[in-house]
């Protein structure tokens, strides 16, 4: 069942946004050369727990996953793109670097995700983002009274295919609310109009995410985790959590 959310519930959840968006922020910031993955996950845990929020990966642990994850943030450099474990990994110049932050304040949930470049940026990678946050603004606009979900995915789809990147459908959007995952999947691909017709009170996490290569097969590290392509192209991720209104789509993930 895909739950319908009332304005006020809407407003709680854009509370939690605003912890998510100061978090990846913060997180933003303090990524610099030589600057730990887990030192990085210590400073989201502390704009979490300064604004009595609870993480919503701290402990998370889907169906796919050996064991909880350990962490506030996916931390996912280069060639890894979703659900990189917080390590002492130290990052170099050139990295590229996706990171991902959900967290719930009064027991409703928010989820976003940013990418960018520590140090110097190489062009491709510029590039990549730009695209990857290109497709998410496509899915927002797709996210209206009346159309369809699949209008979403296909909106992320046509923009990752036109630029030649790697698209996964295995993961996606979801549904968000009192949980962080819930009903339904939102592939980033796709054909459009079908599926669940959306409505005022629909709240869904948009993330597309691609690679640079063609490819779209992934392989998981011994950690159980941390998803990268099989051919090493580097990815990027780029997430908001979404409510559809009467006016249109709203972020509920901004700062």
């Amino acid at each position: 069942m895909v739950e319908l959310k009332t304005p006020a519930q809407i407003e709680q959840m854009r509370a939690a946004g605003r912890v998510v968006a100061n978090a990846l922020a913060a997180v933003k910031k303090a990524a610099a050369v030589g600057v730990s993955l887990l030192e990085l996950d210590e400073v989201a845990r502390d704009v979490l727990r300064s604004a009595g929020a609870v993480s919503t990966f701290d402990g998370y642990q889907p169906g796919f996953a050996p064991a909880p994850f350990r962490g506030v943030i996916c931390t996912s450099v280069n060639d890894a793109v979703l659900h990189g474990l917080p390590s002492d990994l130290r990052l170099q110049d050139g990295d590229l670097l996706n990171v991902d932050c959900g967290a719930s304040v009064d027991g409703w949930c928010a989820d976003a995700a940013t990418s960018f470049c520590v140090g110097t940026p190489r062009p491709a990678d510029l590039e990549l983002i730009a695209t990857t946050e290109r497709a998410l603004a496509a899915g927002i606009a797709a996210a209206v009274d009346g159309g369809r979900i699949t209008d979403i995915g296909a909106a992320i789809g046509h923009i990752g295919t036109q630029a030649g990147l790697g698209t996964n459908l295995d993961f996606g959007g979801h549904g968000i609310g009192r949980r962080m995952h819930e009903d339904p999947h939102l592939a980033n691909g796709g054909r459009p109009g079908r599926g669940l017709k959306l409505r005022t009170g629909h709240v869904f996490a948009i993330e597309p995410w691609f690679w640079t290569g063609p490819s779209s097969t992934y392989r998981i590290d011994p950690d159980g985790w941390t998803l990268r392509s099989t051919d090493q192209s580097r990815g990027a991720h780029a997430e908001h959590t979404v409510a559809i209104t009467p006016t249109g789509p709203q972020i509920l993930t901004l700062p």
